[in-house]
């Protein structure tokens, strides 16, 4: 069944990531989850690093060819991603599928396989540290290299919970999860880190050009951060474990 398809089309300025967007929304809560971004200063729209339009004929094509047992949010929500994530390739940027939880001031980012566990994981590091901690993005963090170092932002983009803030936070370490009886966490060499970060990135990149950036923000990403593989069960323990090896001070 699709949702209503009632369109709410909001024309508006963004600063996501650190980049100006000009995004036209169709649907009202695509429009909801980008508030939070709108940008707090006015630019030109000459001036945006990426326009995101595909128009309401677009979803409703998909909808019909494509993925008739979706609905119109979800499908703007994709393509919306997708397109923002190319933008993101061409200022020093990606996307990780992951979710990013905040600690004295650097954000730790943990990634796997969806049903792995990994928001279950960061809301277990909320309990353990409380108001110390809090989650930047629980589904689509944004990395950028700026100021010669890797930062992760907040973004619209944040899974069916919609978690997410508009702030921008030091990189402290990308995990790759597993689950686990034990709690166990190991560092990983970038030849073995490089599959797991690209089975986690957005994908839909069309042009080899495009591929060929990934892949290159990949390595930089890789090679200048703490990278490690975890085993964890659903314990506060996993937490001690996780934060006792990866903690930037």
């Amino acid at each position: 069944m699709n949702d209503d398809p009632r369109l709410t089309i909001v024309k508006e300025r963004y600063d996501i990531a650190g980049l100006k967007i000009l995004m036209t929304t169709y649907h009202q809560e695509t429009m909801k989850r980008a508030i939070p971004y709108r940008a707090e200063t006015e630019w030109r729209e000459e001036e945006a690093d990426g326009v995101i339009d595909f128009g309401h004929d677009f979803y409703e094509q998909i909808y019909r060819e494509y993925l008739p047992h979706s609905n119109y949010t979800t499908i703007e929500y994709m393509y919306t991603g997708s397109l923002f994530h190319r933008f993101l390739l061409e200022h020093n940027g990606c996307m990780l599928h992951s979710s990013a939880v905040v600690v004295d001031g650097y954000a730790y980012l943990f990634s796997a396989n969806s049903g792995t566990g990994k928001s279950t994981h960061t809301e277990l590091w909320l309990k353990h540290f409380g108001d110390k901690a809090f989650i930047i993005n629980d589904d689509k963090p944004s990395l950028r290299f700026e100021e010669g170092e890797w930062y992760v932002y907040g973004t619209p983009w944040s899974g069916k919970h919609n978690i997410n803030v508009n702030t921008r936070v030091k990189l402290g370490a990308i995990v790759f999860l597993e689950r686990s009886e034990n709690n166990w966490i190991e560092p990983l060499d970038v030849k073995e880190a490089i599959p797991l970060f690209f089975r986690q990135t957005v994908r839909s990149l069309k042009t080899a050009d495009k591929m060929d950036l990934a892949l290159e923000k990949i390595g930089q990403v890789l090679t200048h951060n703490p990278i490690y593989k975890m085993g964890c069960n659903i314990s506060d323990d996993a937490v001690i474990t996780a934060y006792e090896k990866i903690r930037r001070v």
